[in-house]
């Protein structure tokens, strides 16, 4: 089968970006795919070869040898014990999402996923985005519980992808991390990029993209603090990286740099990280929406053990 060439302009909306994050967004490919295609110097540029760590820049000249088959694999619709509606009309589906599944489909993920709960339950998503994300307008970590919203029809899709970029829609999270958090109240602007040498973690670097994150310390405990966390920008990890980077990891989070004897002595197996509250104006009808999830299981148990006093 021959495979397609593809020949793009970068448009101004990824300038600047990592060249595998910037073709994921443009041509709808995984992640794991466009790295795949840049290892064997299917990713050209002025007829050289491109590495990921490349940025792209605005009109640059891209020429991509497509791979045979694209989003070939059917989305798995498996029931997602957990999975509650918090919301739903004929161009929205918001859910709390329970810890353990994926947003949608990704390369070595095998356990379900919100996109494919949701069609299994027999809601319609939207076709707009990639096969296997589509409907997703924004996304939440494997192991991170709470709102999460996903739209039914392609109109929805596009209004809600613009309001989060224009940060229109705002998202409260609760966190438990290490410490005491000192000032109580602040603001987080350190940029973010993929770890320079481990690829599975992300990290504060210097040409990384803009990361803004505003807390509040809601309460002190023994030697953690439960804050409030609304989030500015929405960079994969931003939350565990930023408070990881002031030395306040998340409990639970040993990804991150997390105590593993305090996490065990909370009975924390994932961060202490939940989205608790969205606040937007409906996309398509401006109707104001506060929509909130309370704490799963989990959390409930950590918390009915720090006012134990168990901590080590």
């Amino acid at each position: 089968m021959s495979r397609e060439h593809r020949t793009l302009n970068v448009p101004e909306s990824v300038a600047g970006e990592r060249i595998d994050s910037a073709l994921t967004r443009v041509l709808g490919l995984s992640r794991t795919s466009i790295v795949k295609l840049l290892d064997d110097g299917d990713i050209r540029s002025n007829n050289k070869p491109l590495g990921k760590s490349d940025r792209v820049v605005a009109g640059q000249v891209i020429d991509v040898l497509m791979p045979e088959e694209i989003n070939a694999d059917p989305i798995p619709l498996t029931p997602l014990e957990g999975l509650s509606i918090v919301y739903n009309d004929d161009e929205i589906v918001v859910v709390d999402k329970p810890v353990g599944c994926a947003a949608h489909p990704a390369p070595g993920w095998t356990g379900a996923t919100v996109i494919g709960a949701l069609i299994a339950a027999g809601y319609t998503i939207s076709t707009s985005g990639p096969a296997e994300r589509a409907g997703i307008v924004h996304r939440l970590d494997a192991g991170t519980s709470g709102l999460m919203i996903v739209a039914k029809t392609d109109r929805a899709y596009l209004k809600l992808k613009e309001m989060f970029r224009d940060h229109d829609v705002k998202k409260i999270y609760h966190a438990l991390v290490q410490g005491h958090m000192d000032p109580a109240e602040g603001t987080i602007d350190a940029p973010i990029d993929r770890h320079p040498t481990q690829d599975h973690r992300f990290a504060v670097v210097a040409d990384g993209k803009e990361s803004i994150t505003h807390y509040e310390v809601l309460e002190y405990y023994r030697s953690v603090s439960m804050v409030k966390v609304e989030l500015e920008t929405g960079r994969t990890h931003q939350i565990r990286v930023h408070f990881s980077a002031l030395g306040h990891p998340l409990v639970g989070d040993t990804t991150y740099g997390a105590d593993p004897v305090l996490g065990k002595s909370l009975a924390m197996r994932r961060p202490w990280l939940h989205a608790l509250e969205l606040r937007f104006n409906h996309p398509i009808s401006g109707e104001p929406l506060v929509l909130s999830a309370p704490y799963p299981p989990d959390l409930q148990g950590s918390l009915a053990l720090l006012s134990e006093a168990v901590l080590p």
